[in-house]
């Protein structure tokens, strides 16, 4: 059987912003997609935290690991409410979505 404990592998995700944001146009888009960002990097935690890999995540939803890798993914999907539960539900999390009143400038 294959071995299904979770290893993360080394990023140094400061240092690739770094390099990107001097690429134009980067800055606007990334900023466009901070909220989905956000999302992507709480399942990230959450699925770390649980120890699982993308596979078992996926068993637990009943899903494939590559459906598992674009909802991982952000910007490239948009997860329905059902799924993100789902998701929440098989790293061990209750999911909370709240809106906050936008900041006056």
């Amino acid at each position: 059987m294959a071995d299904l404990k979770y290893r993360p592998v080394p990023h140094d995700h400061e240092a690739f912003l770094a390099k990107a944001r001097t690429r134009k146009g980067f800055s606007a888009e990334f900023e466009s997609l901070e909220l989905e960002y956000q999302v992507t990097r709480q399942m990230l935690k959450a699925r770390s935290r649980a120890g699982l890999t993308q596979d078992v995540v996926a068993e637990r939803m009943g899903t494939t690991k590559s459906a598992i890798s674009r909802l991982e993914s952000a910007g490239k999907h948009a997860p329905s409410l059902a799924t993100l539960k789902r998701y929440a539900s098989a790293v061990g999390c209750d999911l909370q979505v709240k809106l906050v009143p936008q900041k006056l400038a």
